[in-house]
Parts: C-alpha cells; structure tokens; sequence
C-alpha cells in the first residue's frame, strides 16, 4: 500500500457543493501510510462549514481509502471543525450519518448527496452547450433542443458531462438528448433559453463558491495554497 495509490483514491472525493476534489481544493491536510494503516486529516474554509457536507466528505474519504487493497485500517479525522468531535467519533465507529447526528440529521445522506449531484449536472450541461454555442455562431438556443452527446466537441467538458450523467443513472448513449432535467427527460423545445438561463445561474453559483471557498482556506490555513490545484479554466458566458 503506497501513499500515491491512497492519495490517488481521495482525489476522486468531490466536495458535493463546490464539485470539485477535496485534493485540488487542499482540504487534505495531511496522509500518512504505515503499512495497511492509513490516517488523513481534513480540514475546512471555515470552523462552520455545513457539517452535512463535512460528514459527506470525511464519509466518502474513509469508504474509498478502505476500499483498497491491503489497507487494514483507516482513520479521517476532520480537524478544526465546530461539529469535529462528532464527526469523528461517528465515523470512527462507523455509525453513519444518522447514527452520527441522530435527530439532527433531517435528510437521508444520499438524498443529499443526489441533491448536489442533479446540482453539477446541471453546471456541466451548460457548461457544453455554452462551448457549443461559442464554436457554433449560427446556432441558436432553441436548436439546443435537438443536440445529441454525439454532436458535443471532444472536450474536457463533454468528459465532465458525461461523468455526471453516469453518476445519476441517466443515459450516456451517442443520440441521447443533451439538455434534460434531473431524470433525463428533454425539455420542451420553448422551455430550452429559460432553461439555459437557469442552468446558467446554477454553475456561476457554484464557480463562485468554489473561488470564494478557495480563498477562505488559504486565509485561514496560508500553508494550503500549495496543496491547492489551479482551476482549470471552464467555459464561462460573456
């Protein structure tokens, strides 16, 4: 067991609100592998970040760190964190989200999960079709209506995109529809500029976080500006 292959593993740990990995955010504050024993330390932007996302990112760490072959134990430990002590004791006791905040803990996890997931969906199905639009200057918005995964440029978005929809269940073939709502049911042809628009509003929100939370961290943390990764540069609309 190399620290690269777990360290690897958390890179595939999404913050469920920025949709980015905790690794290129630097919310890994440290790894350490002795053997089959693993133990990380997360950290936040801020002392009360939502403790449903804490939980979700620390949950999601421990499961894909165990999940790897010759790993005997995994600690994640959230640091600095006003719900910290809770956290920790639940996962370490593999309580669960429920069992970890009992009559706090309105939603189920994976409602929540699912919730953000429909959320990047969204972001990433503009992001396509802005590119699409920028590269195509006769097309109009209403003719999005009609576009296909197979008419979609072979892009780091259109990866994104499809990485989203396999992460929702919905349909990743060549001639499915690409503008569709959260169970993958197209929009009506008049519906798709509101719906742009919408779609639109939903990934500025979450690039704006994202920069904002960025930010936050390295205020209170200067040494993570290392661990953090540049963004890579989305389609945004002018």
């Amino acid at each position: 067991m190399h620290e690269q292959d777990a360290y690897a593993a958390l890179h595939t740990v999404f913050d469920p609100e920025l949709d980015e990995p905790i690794t290129d955010l630097g919310f890994v504050r440290s790894l350490t592998v002795d053997g089959g024993e693993v133990t990380v330390h997360l950290r936040l932007p801020t002392s009360f970040c939502s403790p449903n996302f804490a939980y979700l990112m620390a949950s999601d760490a421990k499961d894909v760190l165990t999940a790897l072959d010759g790993v005997s134990h995994v600690l994640v430990v959230l640091d600095d964190h006003h719900d910290s002590d809770l956290i920790n004791r639940g996962l370490a006791a593999d309580a669960g989200y429920r069992g970890t905040f009992g009559d706090e803990a309105e939603h189920d996890l994976d409602e929540l999960r699912l919730t953000f997931r429909r959320k990047a969906h969204t972001a990433a199905m503009e992001r396509v079709l802005t590119l699409l639009l920028r590269e195509n200057r006769e097309l109009a918005e209403e003719q999005l209506h009609d576009v296909t995964l197979a008419d979609l440029p072979d892009h780091r978005t259109t990866h994104a995109l499809l990485r989203r929809r396999a992460s929702l269940g919905l349909d990743t073939a060549p001639e499915a529809p690409v503008l569709v709502d959260d169970h993958g049911t197209p929009y009506p042809r008049e519906e798709v500029p509101l719906r742009l628009r919408f779609a639109r509003s939903v990934r500025i929100s979450i690039d704006g976080n994202a920069h904002f939370c960025r930010g936050l961290l390295r205020t209170r943390y200067p040494e993570s500006a290392a661990d953090q990764t540049p963004r890579t540069q989305e389609v945004h609309a002018s």
